[in-house]
C-alpha cells in the first residue's frame, strides 16, 4: 500500500497552501485573458486558475489574485468596469507570447502589441480577440465572488467562441484535440503538452458487469 503525506492547510500559511495546491492540481488549462479598460485601453493576461464549470448556462471561472495594497489588476478592473473580456486557449506555439502578457506592465502598456499579437474587434463584446490562439470565448460578466482581502473568482458567461476551422467539424461540432495544441500549467514555471493522449469509455452498469464476469472467469 502507498505511503502519503497529511498536511493540514489551518497549520500552513499562505505560500505553502498554494505551493501544494499548485503541484496537486495539474496540468490547469490557460486563460490568455482580454479586456479593455473604461477608457478603451486594452489589455491582456494569463490565468492558470481557470476551468469551465457549466454548459446550462455556459460558464467559466478565473481566479484573479489582486495586489497585496488591495489595488485591482488591470483584468480584474477592467472587467469590472466594462463586464466583458475573451478567454483564449493558450496552444504550444503561442507559449512565448503568452509569457510576455504575463509582464507586470503598467496599465497603460498594451501586452498584446509588446508580444507581437494581432487583434480584431470582438463580435459580442469590446474586448480584442487573439488571432494566433486556436479558440476563444467571448465572455460577459455574471459574478465576481470576494473570497479573501485581494483574491476574487470571476465566473463569466460564455456569448460565443470561435474555434480555428482546421480544428473543428461545424457539422457535428467535434474539434480536433491534436490540432488544438492546448499547453496547461504544472507547478511553479513548468507547464504540459496535450499531444499524448488516450481515450477512456465510461462503462455502462451493463458493461461492467460483464467486464467483471470476465475477470472473475480469466482468474478461476
Amino acid at each position: 500500500m502507498t505511503d502519503h503525506t497529511h498536511f493540514d492547510f489551518a497549520k500552513l500559511n499562505e505560500r505553502e497552501r498554494y505551493k501544494l495546491l499548485i503541484g496537486t492540481v495539474i496540468p490547469r488549462p490557460i486563460a490568455l485573458v482580454t479586456t479593455v479598460s473604461k477608457e478603451g485601453r486594452p489589455n491582456a493576461g494569463p490565468f492558470s486558475f481557470f476551468n469551465v464549470l457549466t454548459h446550462d448556462p455556459a460558464i467559466v471561472a478565473i481566479g484573479v489574485e489582486n495586489y497585496s495594497d488591495m489595488r485591482f489588476k488591470d483584468t480584474a478592473r477592467n472587467i469590472r468596469e466594462t463586464g466583458e473580456f475573451t478567454v483564449h486557449i493558450c496552444d504550444n506555439a503561442l507559449v512565448d507570447q503568452m509569457e510576455v502578457c504575463a509582464i507586470k506592465f503598467g496599465p497603460e502598456v498594451d501586452e498584446m502589441a509588446e508580444a507581437g499579437l494581432a487583434t480584431v474587434p470582438g463580435r459580442t463584446v469590446r474586448s480584442p480577440r487573439i488571432l494566433a490562439a486556436p479558440a476563444a470565448l467571448e465572455c460577459r460578466r455574471h459574478t465576481t465572488l470576494q473570497v479573501g482581502p485581494a483574491r476574487e473568482i470571476i465566473l463569466g458567461e460564455v456569448l460565443g467562441v470561435y474555434v480555428r476551422s482546421d480544428a473543428v467539424n461545424p457539422s457535428n461540432l467535434h474539434i480536433d484535440q491534436q490540432l488544438m495544441d492546448a499547453v496547461g500549467r504544472m507547478g511553479g514555471h513548468t507547464y504540459a503538452r496535450t499531444r499524448d493522449q488516450f481515450d477512456v469509455k465510461t462503462l455502462t452498469p451493463q458493461e461492467w458487469e460483464i467486464r467483471k464476469d470476465g475477470a472473475k472467469a480469466a482468474a478461476e
